[in-house]
Formats: C-alpha cells, structure tokens, sequence
C-alpha cells in the first residue's frame, strides 16, 4: 500500500517508477530498484522533452548559394587598369621633365637678359607667332609642301635600298662587285651634291625629291647589307639542314633576323629625310618649311623662324615615334633583353 501510495503521490514526470516496486529475479532490494527506476524515468522524460523540442522547433528552409557581389570581380578589372595608367602618367612625367626644364630656360633667359630677345625671344612670343602662322593657313601649306617632298623621297629611297642591301649583304659576288662605289658615294655628302642636283634637274620638285633619295639611301642600305650579314650562322645551318629553298629561307630566317637592324637604318633616313629637304627648300623653293625659315629669317621675323623649328623637330619626334611602333609591331617575336 505504501508503494501505491507513494507512487500517487510522486511527480507527473515519474510515473514511469510503478515498475520498479517488483522484486527483480536477482534478489536485489528495494533500494536498487528505486534508483534503477529513477534513472530511467529521467531518461525517458530527458529524451521526450528532446523530442517534443525537435518537434516544436521552426522549421528553418537550407540557405541557398550565396550570389557573388559583381562589384569585387570588377574591381580586379579596374585595378590592372589604374595600375598601368598611373605608371604610363609617372613615366611621360618623367620623360618631360627635361622638355619642361628647356622651355623654363628659354622663356627666362631673354626676360631675365641673360640673352639678347631681339636673336631669342621667349618661348611664349614663339608660341603666339607659331599660332598666328597656323591660324592664317600658311603654317599647314608649309607643312603639307614639306611632308609631300620628303615622304616621297623617303618612300622611294627604302623601296630601293632594302631589296638592294639583301642582295649585296646575301651574294658576295654582287658585294665585290659594288663594294668600292658604294665606298665613294657613302662617304659623299648629301648637302655637297645639292648644287649638282639644281644643275641637272632644276629647281623643282624634281631636284629636291631627288636629293633626299640620295640622302636616305645610304642608311637603309648599310643597315640592311650589315643586318644580313650578322644572322645567326646556327640559324642557318638549321635553315639548311631542313633544306628550305632559298625563297623559303629568306622568308622565314633571313628578313625576321634583319628586321631590327633594318629598322634602325629606316629611322636614321627618316631623321635625314627632314633635315636634308630643309636644306634645299631654302634654295629656290616657293612654299615649304624650310622656305618659311630663311623668308622669316630675310624679313627679320625671329619668332615665326624658331616657329618653323620647332614644327620641324615636332614633325621629326612624330615620325620616329611611328617607325618605332611600326618596327615593334613587325619584331613582336623578339624576346627582350630584360626577360
């Protein structure tokens, strides 16, 4: 009865212990089979409070992918960018740095009568008399005279001399053969032959597209003869070991070695072309910057003179700067030295 009793009389949760009153078969007493009871009854009441909190638990949905913000991936795009166009704005600083130094003496010096400004005026007189000529289109038909003569003329020189220099630099027989006259005339100036030119062809266009062929020649020829004659010998002993014909091996060998070599000639002839049609404008010509310099020097005109000048060397810096990309556009294949 006491059992009964106490079992009523116990917690909710421990009703599970009625079982426990019987005498288990091992004789164990009263004692063992309450505690084993109690023991039970927890575990069962622990893992029904588990269950009921698994069961009244929200349900929380699986989180899906995470979608990439699409402005990470376009920063790593930017950053090469800004990289290359902050080094390009350091490194055009830095290669203007000595122009800017000249043009800061040249606009002091006259104020500051270091020179006399009637033979050098500042930079900035120089400027406003360049802006005039360009205004009043004399400045462009200068220009247009001059580019039309000398671009001919170069055009004309390098269409001759690189097939030309191949040959004499290729077969020896044709090198023996013009080897001394291109000794004579190589070491003839080009400005010393001018009064011939004028003799023989006049005045005219003719006389001054002629002597700027004569002028270029000699560069892009002695560049092209020393290139071919320089190729790797293990280049062409490969060549040949593959018997390539000769078309082929000039192809595929001969004109990629020379192309640097080439390529320097064909600069030096530009920077020539200029300097020796200038020369000749200045004798019997009606238009052209050469003709623009001596007229501006015979009327005194000292700043639409340096004006003239300095539209010739600006002409001459943009030349060179387009035989150097063209040159790094057709020697692509080449390794740097650096790497």
């Amino acid at each position: 009865m006491s059992s009964v009793t106490d079992i009523a009389d116990g917690p909710a949760g421990t009703t599970g212990t009625a079982t426990g009153t019987a005498p288990t078969p091992g004789g164990a007493g009263p004692g063992t089979t309450g505690t084993t009871a109690t023991t039970t009854a927890n575990t069962a009441t622990t893992g029904s409070a588990g269950a009921v909190r698994e069961d009244t638990a929200p349900h929380q949905p699986a989180p899906g992918p995470r979608k990439a913000a699409p402005a990470r991936p376009r920063a790593r795009r930017l950053r090469p960018a800004v990289r290359r166009a902050l080094y390009g704005l350091v490194r055009a600083g830095t290669r203007s740095v000595a122009i800017v130094a000249l043009l800061l003496l040249w606009e002091s010096a006259p104020r500051l009568a270091l020179v006399d400004r009637t033979f050098l005026p500042p930079f900035s007189e120089v400027a406003v008399a360049w802006w005039g000529l360009a205004a009043d289109g004399r400045l462009a038909d200068d220009t247009l005279a001059s580019l039309t003569r000398s671009l001919t003329g170069f055009g004309i020189a390098v269409a001759v001399s690189v097939p030309l220099g191949l040959l004499i630099g290729w077969y020896r027989r044709v090198a023996d053969l013009l080897g001394p006259l291109l000794e004579v005339f190589r070491n003839t100036a080009a400005l010393a032959l001018l009064p011939v030119f004028v003799l023989l062809l006049g005045i005219g266009e003719t006389s001054k597209i002629s002597i700027v062929v004569y002028a270029c020649t000699w560069p892009v020829l002695l560049s092209t003869i020393s290139a071919v004659r320089s190729v790797d010998p293990t280049l062409l002993r490969l060549a040949r070991s593959l018997d390539l014909p000769p078309v082929r091996l000039f192809q595929k060998v001969i004109l990629p070695a020379s192309v640097p070599s080439v390529f320097t000639g064909i600069r030096l002839a530009g920077a020539v072309s200029i300097l020796v049609l200038v020369a000749a404008e200045m004798i019997g010509a009606k238009a052209g910057l050469g003709h623009l310099i001596n007229a501006s020097q015979y009327n005194f005109a000292i700043p639409q003179m340096y004006a003239g000048i300095i539209t010739i060397s600006a002409i001459g810096v943009a030349f060179n700067q387009l035989l150097v990309t063209l040159e790094r556009r057709l020697s692509s294949w080449r390794v740097p030295a650096g790497g």
